[in-house]
């Protein structure tokens, strides 16, 4: 189905030497601030045991937190860090190759997926769910393979202002046949402005998407 490829090499990619895991019962006075803001931001202490999130306080990355992801075989693959301390750069990732599989480690390809812009939306959108991290999904995205592969059905709860990378995902995959519906994200800026609660009553009534209700959507779209 896929143009044969070789696999890429693995990147040798560590978590900072300043990285801190949250998950310890003993933290330092340091952690206070972290996870203030985990906390603001709805993030409960099941999530940051299950997203294994940790911060620095010093080094390159100082006053961020940390969500590692790690790829099938437990390795790491990437890393986000969200600035806790008023920064004006907000994300901070390192400069490593973005087509990966967010915690593909933990990811069940045999039940339905659902894709999300970022760590965060990710967390309140729960299990089974990956963040595409900014990017897209093209026919060259290990993501895709591994949907294709598996044909894993797709819930699309993307930003309402990612409008058109939204389209061309639903396009690549009708033309795969995949199984693909999409999740009504506003008025909401992005899922992780919503409570979880809020998130899954959506994720239940999510639109089934067609090759025919999709052009459907663009032409009315077109003509407003």
């Amino acid at each position: 189905l896929f143009a044969t490829e070789k696999e890429e090499a693995k990147a040798d990619l560590n978590l900072p030497d300043e990285f801190i895991s949250l998950a310890n019962k003993n933290l330092p006075k340091t952690a206070l601030y972290p996870l203030n803001y985990l906390s603001s931001r709805g993030v409960t202490k099941k999530d940051i045991i299950k997203w294994k999130i940790g911060y620095c306080s010093g080094g390159e990355y100082a006053g961020r937190v940390v969500i590692p992801s790690f790829d099938c075989d437990g390795d790491l693959n990437f890393f986000v860090t969200r600035s806790y301390d008023r920064s004006w750069r907000k994300y901070m990732n390192p400069r490593t190759s973005k087509n990966i599989i967010f915690n593909h480690l933990y990811l069940d390809f045999s039940k339905e997926i659902v894709l999300v812009e970022g760590v965060f939306d990710a967390i309140v959108a729960g299990d089974n769910s990956i963040p595409l991290l900014g990017s897209t999904m093209t026919e060259r995205s290990k993501l895709l393979h591994e949907i294709v592969k598996n044909d894993t059905p797709v819930c699309l709860a993307l930003d309402p202002d990612a409008r058109k990378k939204t389209d061309k995902i639903i396009k690549l995959l009708l033309k795969h046949d995949i199984e693909t519906r999409k999740v009504s994200v506003g008025p909401f800026n992005d899922v992780g402005e919503m409570l979880k609660e809020q998130f899954e009553q959506r994720r239940q009534s999510a639109e089934v998407l067609d090759l025919d209700n999709y052009l459907l959507s663009k032409i009315r779209r077109i003509n407003l």
